[in-house]
């Protein structure tokens, strides 16, 4: 499965198969242990928001600014960068879906409701 960051809606994370360490973002080895060949699971997209931001100047006209960028500490258990909704606080719980921004698919998270 690719990502969001090959065109896809979803978030690919990795893990060793040796020691387990978990990373975001492709790459061929382990950053820990150099194993190489990790494994490439899908992420649920859930997480709980450890750090948010409203960014005031896009980098080009055509995104539009403001809009929220959140860290978010996913439930597999790496950090992600996502974009988030305007009701969305730290330590919010959040499910992740994926929108469209300028030319890309880019995932946004959304404050989860009291059914976590």
């Amino acid at each position: 499965m690719k990502d969001w960051t090959h065109g896809d809606a979803g978030i690919v994370f990795q893990q060793c198969c040796a020691c387990h360490s978990i990373w975001y973002f492709e790459r061929t080895f382990c950053p820990r242990c150099g194993t190489a060949g990790p494994q490439s699971p899908a992420a649920s997209g859930r997480g709980r928001v450890y750090a948010i931001t409203t960014v005031s100047r896009a980098p080009s006209p055509e995104l539009g600014a403001p809009y929220r960028v959140a860290l978010v500490d996913m439930e597999e258990g790496f950090r992600a960068m996502t974009h988030a909704a305007d009701d969305v606080a730290i330590d919010d719980p959040v499910r992740t879906r994926f929108v469209s921004f300028g030319t890309l698919t880019i995932p946004f998270c959304e404050r989860l409701g009291d059914e976590v």
